[in-house]
């Protein structure tokens, strides 16, 4: 039997957080040891995974750079005698690599959820220099592997594909549409937009806003509901009272019932600049709710338009507007587009499809005749276009921060 160490930076309530949290119970069906070690902070997360059987560790690293940390993350590791160490997020993949190389650990698995358009040169030198003791670096999507190989410069070689998984939740209940609504402060009339998601400037949720005010001069009856937390908040609030939606828009913040609330909804609208494969939008499609997004990499893996959701391109808040009044207006693309959608992502992106990916990728490390890691005679092309000079201590310690 196996063993398995995820390490990840936090276990709040984010994209990657139940990706691994969906990964590493369902590892426990299959007969392996999986084990969760967060870096820096727990979160909700921490008890859905004790309730299914996997330990969690909490190593308590207290700054961006923390050398005391890496060294008692590289003692647990020790101690777990674990043979495979897979990591998450940029601070995990940093201080889980380098602390599963001295301990010796037998193969080193990295994950990038997402298009990191935000990543300095300094990030993209730290990916690459990091790679060399990776055995391989998963991507959840095809447009997250191509940014990986083109702009950072990865060797295709160390990329491997294995997409997201979406599960509707065993205890799910259907509620009553029009008391939910008014539990919100949504006229059970209306017409309701839907975005769950972080608020931060990549989810770009001011253009919703926008195209929804515009929405409002024609079809009154529009409401806006917006699920979840973040820096962004307050200004998005005063945003949506300077525009005239202030009164028909709806901030829940952080929630727990996210299936429940898809319910409250006609629509559902991501207007992200960037993504790896959005949960959010795989679990409205998975409700049967239509979906619009943006023509981003990841999304449009999902979206096939005028089939199984709209796309539209960034930025554009007025093909927002239009494709919100186009589903306004016709019921039999409402019920197309959702009963696609939803057997689109449940017939492709099950958890069990994805574990036994996982699986599959595990043993072929672990029981291949060669070296668990490799590092490469040679960087790839894009490498040694990007590599240059070796980035300045601070520059390096500023993309730590």
């Amino acid at each position: 039997m196996y063993r398995v160490a995820h390490v990840i930076p936090t276990l709040v309530r984010g994209g990657a957080e139940k990706q691994l949290v969906l990964l590493a119970t369902g590892l426990r069906e299959v007969s392996f040891e999986p084990e969760v070690i967060v870096l820096t902070q727990s979160g909700p997360y921490e008890r859905q995974l004790r309730e299914a059987g996997v330990p969690v560790h909490v190593v308590g690293k207290r700054s961006k750079v923390d050398p005391l940390s890496l060294g008692r993350l590289v003692r647990v590791l020790r101690r777990g005698n674990y043979d495979i160490v897979q990591t998450w997020l940029f601070a995990a993949n940093c201080y889980g690599r380098v602390a599963a190389w001295r301990a010796r650990v037998r193969a080193i698995v990295a994950t990038e959820r997402c298009c990191d358009w935000w990543k300095s040169p300094a990030h993209f030198w730290m990916d690459r220099q990091l790679a060399r003791i990776t055995a391989k670096i998963v991507a959840n999507s095809r447009g997250v592997a191509e940014f990986y190989r083109e702009q950072v410069g990865i060797p295709a070689e160390k990329i491997t594909v294995i997409p997201n998984a979406v599960e509707l939740p065993e205890n799910l209940t259907f509620v009553d549409r029009a008391a939910l609504r008014r539990s919100l402060g949504l006229p059970p009339d209306s017409f309701v937009v839907g975005f769950v998601g972080r608020l931060w400037p990549q989810k770009r949720v001011s253009d919703l806003i926008w195209a929804c005010d515009i929405v409002r001069n024609i079809r009154p009856e529009i409401r806006l509901l917006v699920v979840g937390e973040g820096p962004l908040r307050a200004e998005l609030q005063q945003y949506a009272v300077d525009v005239g939606m202030g009164e028909r828009t709806v901030f829940t913040g952080e929630r727990d019932d996210v299936w429940q609330l898809l319910q409250a909804m006609d629509v559902f609208v991501l207007p992200s600049a960037f993504e790896g494969m959005p949960n959010a939008l795989m679990e409205a499609m998975a409700a049967g709710l239509p979906v619009i997004c943006t023509d981003i990499p990841g999304s449009r893996e999902l979206i096939q338009h005028d089939s199984t959701g709209l796309l539209v391109p960034v930025g554009n808040r007025a093909e927002i507007a239009r494709a919100i009044r186009r589903v306004m207006d016709e019921p039999e693309l409402r019920k197309t587009l959702g009963e696609r959608g939803r057997r689109f992502v449940l017939d492709h992106y099950s958890r069990k499809k994805m574990i036994s990916q996982y699986v599959a990728l595990y043993r072929s490390l672990l029981e291949s005749s060669g070296p668990a890691i490799a590092v490469p005679e040679r960087s790839a092309p894009a490498v040694r276009k990007l590599r240059g000079r070796q980035p300045a201590p601070g520059a390096i310690r500023a993309a730590l921060l």
